[in-house]
């Protein structure tokens, strides 16, 4: 290997090495963030089908107000 070479390759390695360092580690954080993302819209959806569940209930106690009629 000439110097030139040798002196490319050590460049590299020295820009290169540091880039290799970072990403891993933002792919890292990334991954841990989706993981609690995923529990937060689990979470979310439980949240949801309660508040649907309250609303059909009370829209049906509406609809059977109203097909009873008007109760003094």
């Amino acid at each position: 290997m000439d110097a030139a070479t040798a002196t490319v390759t050590i460049i590299v390695a020295l820009i290169g090495g540091p880039v290799v360092v970072v990403l891993q580690k933002l792919r890292k954080e990334n991954s841990e963030q989706h993981a609690e993302n995923g529990i937060l819209l689990r979470h979310i959806g439980r949240k949801l089908d309660r508040v649907a569940t309250t609303l059909d209930q009370h829209i049906g106690w509406h609809e059977g107000k109203a097909q009873n009629g008007p109760q003094e």
